[in-house]
């Protein structure tokens, strides 16, 4: 990572902090143990990619990271409520998360669970919220409710663990990646310009790039699972071949799996090239998740 790569990363990532902790701040929770947990979880960090990825956007195409905070919020309760759940015993069972016992470890399988309902569901509140300013601000909301839904996110998550230990293929695969990690970048990266209210066209082009990033980050993901480091990584690592989960290494193997993420990775340059904005943090991002070790 650059200099100035590392600070843009860090600005928006430190704005994100700032809209999360006046949330936090105001929220008000009984009983105590539901809002523990929620904080536990929501507080735990992490690299925030999907906020960054949305403030990012939000820039490149001449607006401000305000216009759409509510909804990088609400992306990040969504995508944390998910990390609990996928932690829990009876789906992907992992007992750390970005380094720290998991939600269920501290509070407990059914607070875990409920907590990641409340996530949900404050989520969609918030979106809900966003829709009084606006047509525009209720096309972004629509976009995010769907992508996490049935149609999206669950869907992925329901195949990648019905798929456990059965022989399936690249088209299976590429099912769980596309609904269980991309189409909630695709919600990033798309969510400033149906706010911004652009052409059809540019959104298309902002999809296209979230989608082919979410598949150079899950597959990079899946080879850490393999390659990674625990201090690193903040969970634990070999689950994906112990559980026998359909991965790309698992139907690639790890050669393979770096090739397609090289191909991700030219994808999404392409893509930006063709967005007729200031794209460089968002190629620089594309690069680090390329390399990333965590």
């Amino acid at each position: 990572m650059d200099s100035n790569f590392k600070q843009k990363w860090e600005e928006y990532r430190a704005e994100f902090e700032k809209a999360l902790g006046e949330y936090l701040e105001g929220m008000q929770v009984r009983p105590q143990v539901l809002s523990e947990s929620v904080r536990y979880s929501l507080a735990l960090g992490g690299k925030r990619v999907r906020p960054v990825l949305m403030f990012a956007c939000a820039r490149a195409l001449g607006g401000k990271t305000s216009d759409v905070a509510r909804f990088a919020l609400a992306l990040e309760m969504i995508h944390t409520y998910s990390l609990i759940h996928d932690d829990l015993p009876a789906m992907d069972n992992d007992d750390y998360r970005r380094g720290k016992p998991s939600n269920h470890k501290v509070f407990g399988e059914g607070q875990a669970i409920l907590a990641g309902d409340a996530l949900l569901n404050e989520a969609f509140s918030v979106c809900f919220e966003e829709c009084r300013n606006g047509k525009t601000y209720l096309n972004a909301a629509a976009e995010i409710c769907k992508n996490a839904g049935m149609h999206g996110m669950i869907a992925g998550q329901a195949a990648d663990l019905f798929f456990e230990g059965k022989e399936a293929g690249a088209a299976e695969e590429e099912f769980i990646i596309l609904n269980k990690t991309a189409k909630m970048i695709v919600s990033a990266v798309t969510v400033p310009a149906l706010v911004y209210g652009a052409d059809e066209n540019i959104v298309a082009l902002f999809a296209e790039f979230g989608k082919h990033f979410g598949f150079l980050f899950q597959i990079t993901d899946d080879i850490l699972d393999v390659t990674g480091d625990f201090e690193k990584v903040g969970k634990t690592i070999g689950k994906d071949a112990a559980e026998e989960k359909l991965s790309s290494v698992r139907i690639y193997g790890l050669e393979k799996c770096g090739e397609m993420a090289d191909q991700h990775r030219d994808i999404c340059m392409r893509i930006l090239d063709e967005l007729p904005y200031d794209c460089s943090f968002l190629a620089d991002l594309t690069e680090y998740v390329r390399s990333r070790e965590s």
